[in-house]
């Protein structure tokens, strides 16, 4: 099935140690979440750098999920796939900036904008390259990375419409390096992670790569969207 557990003591306690950061991290972050009575204010729809969120498939109806069980074939990287259940841990991303910058706290992203994505309880980043994924053959989509640092194969552009990246609407990712779009066709694994869909990336543009924001913790803007602001 082309998966790998670990599962010597020293990786399980790796694997423990980055869990409980990322649930403090995920604590911390619960301070910030966007008021209930600010949600008729302006910019509060919008999904902003900082934020840490579940990201849905609205074909195949999973979020995006990953953990820590490596690839058996390809690079051997640590995992990403669809789940379809709601209330998982492991299914929340953080979105940042690349390595120079550009995604403040608060800033709103913008339709056109590279970002990372980093797994909150794993540290890694979304990642994509040429190395075929395990099911469909299209290309292999991983998290890697330590501490969210990783390399130049982290960075997405939000494709959208509008100026900036609604909560509401569905969006695309799509790959700065290798310009293919993260997306679910359906296939399931088996053991050990049984009925987890395979998430990879295609180089069309289709009904199987949008997504929606979904349960998370947004940071509130910290500009006006509407007011103009070009310094993001």
């Amino acid at each position: 099935m082309g998966l790998s557990c670990r599962s010597s003591a020293g990786a399980m306690w790796s694997a423990g140690r980055g869990r409980a950061a990322g649930l403090a991290l995920l604590g911390l972050l619960l301070t910030l979440l966007v008021p209930s009575s600010g949600a008729a204010k302006t910019g509060a729809g919008l999904v902003t750098c900082g934020s840490v969120l579940k990201l849905f498939n609205t074909q195949h109806r999973v979020r995006l999920h990953s953990h820590d069980i490596k690839y058996g074939s390809g690079s051997g990287q640590q995992s990403v796939t669809g789940v379809e259940a709601s209330d998982d841990a492991n299914s929340y991303w953080r979105i940042r900036g690349g390595s120079d910058g550009g995604c403040s706290r608060g800033s709103p992203v913008r339709c056109g904008q590279a970002v990372r994505l980093t797994h909150v309880l794993t540290g890694k980043n979304l990642h994509t390259h040429h190395f075929p994924s395990p099911l469909s053959n299209n290309q292999e989509v991983s998290a890697f990375g330590e501490d969210g640092e990783g390399d130049d194969l982290d960075l997405w552009t939000v494709r959208c419409s509008g100026q900036h990246w609604e909560r509401e609407a569905t969006v695309r990712f799509q790959h700065v390096g290798t310009s293919v779009f993260l997306s679910v066709t359906g296939e399931q694994y088996g053991s050990p992670i049984r009925g987890q869909h395979e998430v990879h990336g295609m180089s069309s543009a289709n009904t199987h790569n949008t997504w929606k924001a979904m349960e998370g913790i947004f940071i509130k803007p910290s500009v006006d969207p509407s007011a103009g602001h070009d310094e993001l």
